[in-house]
């Protein structure tokens, strides 16, 4: 298992405050590794990252609610997700891994349900060792119909062209993670970049403003993905969430701390509506809060 760079573990206080209800609408939770043992074949661990320190993060950061994303790390064992959704309380929810489909039955899909969990990420990441079966992937929709839950898509290292016909026709709500992974470099002209713009123009897909800081080619304050950012907002302003990505899985270089994170958000929605809107309104509405 490769070394990874782990979390700043000294989050501070961002520039100013973000309003009240914001959502961070992805973040992982992992460890003890004594108490959620990991699955074979994960890709990464980081035992460090429980939910008491994410909950300590949000706090430095004035995040009053956030989404649980479960990891590969864990497969379809969502025992830490279920954990931590029962000690952080109702101002978080959760988000499966959509392993959880092709391995588990409906009363544990059931449980995931009762617990506060609306969603399930389905990865096409092929290293990471979780992309599901055409047959799998096809039962998973049809349960998330079912359930009321949103379908989640983690696109590859190259965006999601490559991976979007898989998905483009669901009739469920879709959160595209990390702004489709384009490449700023290319400007307009990056098909992740138009394709994420199509799926806007559809009343169902939704993007998530993260990972500014591994999709940015210059490095901070990662100028080059504001214009990226902008083009979403402007384009689906009601259909856009933010997330911090804490803490940082699979990082190469130092993560940031996550106050910079939040303070990059601000530059991409400098008006407070818009900011209102990312923070509050948008994540409520997708993930079942109240606002």
């Amino acid at each position: 298992m490769p070394n990874y760079l782990a979390f700043d573990p000294n989050p501070r206080r961002p520039s100013k405050l973000p309003p009240p209800k914001s959502v961070d609408s992805q973040f992982h939770v992992l460890g003890p590794l004594d108490k959620y043992p990991v699955r074979a074949g994960a890709a990464y661990q980081m035992p460090t990252a429980t939910w008491e320190a994410a909950l300590r993060v949000h706090r430095a950061l004035g995040i009053e609610r956030g989404i649980i994303v479960q990891t590969t790390t864990y497969g379809a064992d969502h025992a830490v997700v279920l954990d931590a959704l029962a000690a952080m309380g109702p101002n978080y929810r959760g988000c499966a891994n959509a392993l959880v489909f092709a391995e588990a039955d409906d009363a544990y899909l059931a449980r995931l349900h009762d617990a506060g969990v609306r969603g399930a990420r389905f990865s096409f990441r092929q290293e990471l060792g979780a992309v599901l079966s055409e047959k799998d992937f096809a039962r998973a929709i049809a349960r998330i119909r079912e359930l009321g839950w949103y379908a989640k898509i983690q696109p590859e290292k190259d965006g999601i062209v490559s991976s979007v016909d898989k998905y483009r026709s669901l009739d469920v709500p879709v959160l595209i993670d990390h702004m489709a992974r384009p490449d700023p470099t290319r400007g307009n002209n990056d098909p992740n970049l138009r394709t994420m713009l199509e799926l806007l123009a559809e009343g169902n897909f939704w993007v998530m403003l993260s990972l500014g800081e591994k999709t940015s080619k210059v490095g901070p304050p990662w100028d080059d993905v504001i214009p990226i950012a902008r083009s979403y907002i402007e384009a689906a302003p009601d259909r856009c969430v933010w997330a911090s990505d804490w803490p940082h899985p699979v990082s190469v270089v130092q993560p940031p701390n996550d106050a910079d994170l939040l303070e990059l958000l601000y530059r991409y929605a400098p008006d407070e509506a818009e900011l209102q809107k990312i923070l509050v309104t948008n994540p409520a509405k997708l993930f079942g809060f109240e606002n």
